[in-house]
C-alpha cells in the first residue's frame, strides 16, 4: 500500500480524495492541527517537532521517543487503505518519516534502493537528517539509512513541496 507525503496545505483534499486511514503530522506545537473530520483519533499521531538536525533554543528537536512514536504507530497501519504522513512544507520531516516507516516494513531490503526509489518520487524530498539518524540507531541499520538518504543526492526545491505517492513494500 501506499504513503502519501504531502505538506499541510495539501491533506484536506487529499482526505477527501483518497481516504486514508491513517495520518501522520509532524508540526511545530504551535502549528499542530485537531485531528481530521471522520478520522479516529487514534488514528492521527500527532508529533511536535521542529524541522532542524541540531540543537536549537526554542525549539524540539527531533528525539528517540518521537522515532519509537513514530514506528509502534506505523505498525498499528494494515495497509489497506493509504496513510498520510505530512509536515508543513511536504519536504523534510514527512519524507525522512515515510522512509523509516519503509525501511521497518523491509528489514531486508536495501535501505538504498528504498532512498533512490524515494529520489524518484519526488525530487523535493529532503529527509531530516536527524530523524533518520535517530531511525537507523533504534532499528539497527548501522548507519546504512543515513547513508542512503545521502546517496540520494541533491535536491531540487521550488519553493513548495509536492504531494507524492511513496509505497511501503518493496
Amino acid at each position: 500500500m501506499t504513503l502519501i507525503v504531502c505538506g499541510l496545505a495539501e491533506v484536506p483534499g487529499l482526505i477527501a480524495a483518497r481516504a486514508p486511514s491513517h495520518v501522520i503530522t509532524l508540526l511545530d506545537a504551535a502549528s499542530m492541527i485537531p485531528t481530521p473530520d471522520g478520522l479516529s483519533p487514534d488514528r492521527h499521531l500527532k508529533l511536535s517537532v521542529n524541522d532542524i538536525a541540531e540543537p536549537t533554543e526554542g525549539l524540539i528537536l527531533p528525539s528517540d521517543d518521537l522515532v519509537r512514536r513514530l514506528l509502534a504507530f506505523g505498525r498499528t497501519w494494515d495497509e489497506t487503505a493509504p496513510m498520510i504522513v505530512h509536515c508543513w512544507a511536504g519536504i523534510s520531516r514527512s519524507s525522512a518519516s515515510a522512509f523509516v516507516l519503509a525501511c521497518d516494513r523491509n528489514p531486508s531490503v536495501d535501505e538504498r534502493a528504498i532512498a533512490l526509489t524515494m529520489r524518484q518520487a519526488a525530487k523535493h524530498a529532503y529527509p531530516n537528517r536527524r530523524i533518520v539518524a535517530l531511525a537507523d540507531d533504534v532499528l539497527g541499520r548501522r548507519g546504512r539509512m543515513v547513508e542512503a538518504v545521502e546517496a540520494m543526492g541533491d535536491y531540487e526545491y521550488s519553493g513548495v513541496g509536492v504531494p507524492f505517492d511513496f509505497a511501503v513494500r518493496y
